[in-house]
């Protein structure tokens, strides 16, 4: 009825998207990339355990790359990982429309993700990967371990 009505109307794609559809682009417009409901669980959690950080930011400046949350002092990014776009071993479902872009988009993602961990190691930060499906008590006992280690480790 809102077709019939002319509430409704048939947006061309936008020039340069890489979308299939103006359906597919609306919903990917939806997707959050910061403030999911996993990032403010373990946000929450940690904050809880006393812990301090920065939220959605760059452990290094120069590094076009930002951290869900960052640690500064003791020098610990930490990223939540959604489960599609990350390529989740244990939860992955391939796309069967446009199967090969959505293949090769997740491989890109998964070789920065290694790429991000390789240049923050490299200059001295710890980099803790949590998955969105992980049990949140879980992974901000993990966090809080690391960052509470690498502080230790920083005034020895």
């Amino acid at each position: 009825m809102a077709w019939a009505k002319g509430l409704l109307t048939e947006e061309p794609i936008a020039v340069g998207s890489w979308a299939s559809s103006p359906a597919v682009r609306a919903a990917m417009q939806g997707n959050r990339n910061k403030d999911t409901r996993p990032e403010l669980r373990l946000r929450s959690l940690v904050h809880k355990r006393g812990l301090r950080y920065r939220v959605a930011a760059r452990p290094l400046p120069e590094l076009r790359r930002t951290a869900d949350l960052v640690f500064s002092k003791p020098k610990v990014a930490v990223f939540v990982d959604g489960c599609f776009w990350h390529g989740c071993p244990e939860h992955l479902r391939e796309s069967h429309k446009n199967a090969q872009f959505w293949r090769g988009k997740i491989e890109g993602n998964q070789a920065r993700d290694a790429e991000t961990d390789h240049l923050l190691r490299e200059a001295g930060w710890s980099v803790v990967r949590v998955w969105e499906h992980e049990d949140p008590d879980a992974a901000a006992a993990r966090v809080t371990s690391v960052v509470r280690g690498a502080s230790t480790d920083h005034r020895e």
